[in-house]
């Protein structure tokens, strides 16, 4: 008798602790997937965590305010906004007898004025740019991020915008969020870019969640799971059928994949079965002692010489 008290308690035990996994992990997702509009400031990232400031956050989630355009461009600009799955904001830059237009998505976190020294270097090579603010950045609509998948839609809306403006050599460019939605619209809507550069895009949705748990020192089982379940059904999405490792089958484009080698929130594996994956001409150029961080910072020559290689290689 006594066998089976103890058997309930432990049982009690249990779904108490399983309750409240799933409390912090709802708490977290919402967090990671909904900025908010206040002056908070935004938490570091893991690495720059003291101990104390990694157990608050793995309890209570991040701080996330919604990012904001802090600079404008140094060429003349026109604003642009257009009606997709959210109202969104864009830049456009155009230059006089341009080689084409390169459109710039953002990653998670970021928005348009972040990729302002990027679009600099495509005018500087001869192209119109178009900057873009994914949903929930900058002055785009709303506060919500889905980590590229409905930002997918967004994708589409700008490239087909170029499309009714006659625009010709139409590429697209994003860095690590932006390189996700590049590679799911590709995937659901078949568009036909000139060419695509794509920044360390994450393999599979749970291995970018499980990088983040990495990178707090904290386990990655069960909550990285539960995480990523809570964050699809509050984003109206499956989370775990959120791959570009499997997007990657269906893009026929030619595509530049560019990797950090010392990156921590995408693996070596995660990039190199995209790579594989990849149908079209492609190349993958991997940049040494470089993180998840603007490349320009400590590969500027490297960067523009692979990207005018690439674009040399697709106008022939």
């Amino acid at each position: 008798m006594k066998k089976i008290k103890n058997i309930k308690k432990l049982f009690k035990v249990l779904i108490i602790l399983f309750l409240l996994l799933n409390v912090i992990a709802f708490l977290h997702a919402y967090k990671f997937t909904h900025f908010t509009e206040n002056n908070t400031e935004k938490t570091k990232s893991p690495e720059r965590l003291t101990t104390t400031q990694k157990i608050k956050t793995i309890l209570f989630g991040v701080n996330n305010p919604k990012p904001k355009n802090l600079k404008t461009p140094s060429y003349k600009y026109q604003v642009v906004t257009l009606k997709s799955n959210k109202e969104i904001e864009c830049w456009s830059i155009k230059k006089e007898k341009s080689k084409g237009t390169i459109i710039l998505f953002h990653g998670y976190g970021g928005e348009k004025s972040s990729m302002i020294d990027k679009s600099d270097e495509f005018i500087k090579l001869g192209f119109n740019t178009l900057l873009v603010d994914f949903m929930g950045s900058g002055n785009s609509e709303g506060n919500q991020t889905t980590i590229g998948f409905k930002e997918a839609e967004q994708v589409k809306t700008a490239f087909d915008y170029l499309i009714k403006c006659k625009e010709k050599n139409i590429y697209l460019f994003g860095t690590s969020m932006g390189s996700v939605a590049i590679m799911k619209c590709i995937n659901d809507n078949q568009i036909k870019p000139k060419g695509i550069i794509i920044e360390c895009p994450f393999g599979t949705m749970y291995q970018t969640v499980c990088a983040r748990f990495n990178k707090m020192n904290a386990p990655t089982f069960p909550m990285a799971g539960i995480l990523l379940f809570w964050g699809g059904i509050q984003n109206g999405f499956w989370g775990f059928s959120h791959n570009p490792s499997e997007y990657a089958k269906k893009i026929n484009c030619p595509t530049l994949l560019l990797y950090g080698e010392k990156d921590k929130s995408v693996s070596r594996n995660e990039t190199n079965e995209i790579f594989t994956n990849l149908k079209g001409i492609k190349e993958l150029n991997v940049f040494k002692n470089t993180g998840h961080e603007n490349y320009l910072i400590k590969n500027k020559v490297e960067w523009i010489e692979s990207i005018s290689k690439f674009i040399k290689t697709t106008e022939k």
